[in-house]
């Protein structure tokens, strides 16, 4: 987290681009009707400009609605004027919500990661709310996380619970296949 606070504004912004066109080059991504991502927040990887792609080129997209109980609800996408501030300063949809089983309609779900190791144990923020999110989906719905350069990681720790992702998006590197 701390080299994340140390990148300038320009190079997230630079990083998030580069996210951006390696998720939409992705085979799968061209396949997909329905999308869940997530509106980033803080240092994460910029993702408004691939939410907005997304929406744009015709897929479904779903994002997170954050719930008292951590755990995630699910609301469409409408376009930029379809968010507002929600908790924890996340900006959320404002559609009406479709609940916390919406996400196993997707057919791609792109989820937040600190860091990722090459056998798909993702380290998020340690709220479990993605946790949750993905034990809800089958293990053939391609799942992504999106990572600077330098979070692809040999090994990081991991629970139980703790559910894996297919593929990360490195900023700068593109995509790797995990597992």
């Amino acid at each position: 987290m701390a080299r994340r606070r140390a990148m300038s504004a320009a190079d997230r912004a630079a990083a998030g681009r580069q996210l951006r066109d390696s998720v939409l080059e992705m085979p799968e991504l061209q396949m997909a009707g329905t999308v869940a991502a997530y509106v980033s927040v803080g240092t994460e990887p910029d993702t408004l400009g691939l939410i907005f792609a997304l929406w744009k080129r015709g897929s479904y997209v779903l994002l997170p609605v954050l719930q008292a109980d951590r755990d995630l609800d699910w609301a469409s996408y409408e376009g930029p004027d379809s968010l507002a501030a929600g908790p924890r300063g996340l900006m959320e949809p404002t559609e009406p919500r479709r609940g916390v089983t919406a996400i196993t309609s997707a057919d791609l779900i792109i989820v937040p990661a600190l860091a990722v190791d090459r056998a798909g144990r993702r380290l998020g923020r340690g709220g479990g709310s993605y946790d949750r999110a993905l034990a809800r989906v089958g293990t053939a719905i391609q799942t992504v996380a999106l990572l600077y350069e330098g979070e692809l990681l040999s090994e990081v720790p991991a629970g139980p619970h703790d559910q894996t992702v297919r593929t990360a998006v490195i900023a700068g590197q593109g995509i790797s296949r995990l597992r």
